[in-house]
């Protein structure tokens, strides 16, 4: 992959915490696009949430710092999970930080898979305003590390909506047409899990069930919530008055907060509002948990989804794009 012709960086790893690390939490971008603040790195980092061996750059002729790429996993990752902050020096000429970034991700890339890892890590472009299309120079600083991505293979892109619920906003109503029950069983949860994800509008559940088939992502979805921690004995099945599967409710959680996770209702149900009430079920139960802030994303083309988080009190906080690699 050529580099940028200005000069030849060196790209690595930082080796530890020390003077490079310094060099690489100070680099500094007048872009308006987010970057993780060298206090937040050293919190998370403490945690094991950022790792030396998951923090790279490369380095200039003269011993700067001309780009770096901070990966994030959890505590007990074996391998980083998503790409957190790409950023480029303001002096790397522009039409060379496409160029550049790509170089770094494929040298990153290049190390994980040898340590291991079965694909790259997604690359999580976050806190994007709601009109940033409108806006030339988020335009421009989200341009070139699309580039990027795609260069180095990441050429699946679904822009998602970020959404948050907090005490200031009144609970939803408590669902008056739905039971609700735990099912310790997970091959019963999955059985519920590819009922409704038929006809499913996520952009991940459609790729996946077209190269994988339904069972394989239902499964897949599955373990990633196993995974969450959030609690298994918080899931729920949601039932009709009668006794009908109506759908599921898989309140969850994320290092930093209580999070929707997931949701759904069975296709026959749908357009019946029954989506509200389980939204409705998840939102309360992790407000009695003592949550002040829950979270939730769905993809920008669910409007169903997205209209029933704003029906629940939910506020629209940061669009993210998120590229990953096609679905084997």
């Amino acid at each position: 992959m050529p580099l940028p012709s200005s000069a030849v960086p060196r790209l690595s790893a930082v080796p530890g915490p020390g003077a490079e690390l310094d060099l690489v939490l100070a680099l500094t971008s007048t872009e308006p696009v987010w970057q993780l603040s060298a206090d937040a790195y050293r919190e998370e980092a403490a945690l094991r949430q950022y790792r030396p061996e998951w923090t790279w750059a490369a380095w200039g002729p003269d011993g700067q710092v001309l780009a770096r790429a901070l990966w994030w996993g959890q505590s007990d990752s074996a391998h980083p999970i998503a790409l957190d902050c790409l950023a480029v020096a303001d002096e790397v000429p522009g039409a060379e930080r496409a160029t550049l970034a790509a170089a770094l991700l494929d040298t990153g890339h290049r190390a994980f898979r040898e340590a291991g890892a079965a694909a790259p890590p997604l690359y999580n472009l976050m806190k994007l305003p709601g009109g940033w299309r409108d806006e030339p120079e988020h335009v421009t600083a989200v341009a070139w590390r699309q580039e990027a991505a795609r260069r180095v293979g990441l050429s699946v892109e679904v822009e998602r909506l970020q959404f948050e619920w907090t005490p200031e906003a009144p609970l939803p109503a408590a669902p008056e047409r739905l039971v609700f029950s735990p099912e310790p069983d997970d091959e019963v949860f999955l059985r519920a899990m590819l009922r409704v994800a038929e006809g499913s509008l996520d952009a991940h559940t459609i790729e996946s069930e077209a190269v994988n088939g339904p069972e394989v992502t239902a499964r897949e979805s599955l373990r990633f919530y196993l995974d969450r921690p959030g609690k298994r004995e918080w899931w729920r099945l949601a039932h009709t008055k009668d006794g009908a599967l109506a759908g599921l409710a898989i309140p969850s959680a994320t290092p930093y907060s209580r999070n929707v996770g997931y949701l759904g209702v069975v296709p026959e149900l749908r357009g019946h509002g029954y989506v509200s009430e389980i939204l409705a079920a998840i939102t309360r139960f992790q407000a009695a948990e003592g949550a002040e802030r829950v979270t939730a994303t769905t993809d920008l083309g669910n409007r169903p989804m997205a209209a029933a988080f704003t029906r629940a009190g939910y506020r629209t906080t940061e669009t993210r794009l998120i590229f990953s690699m096609p679905a084997d």
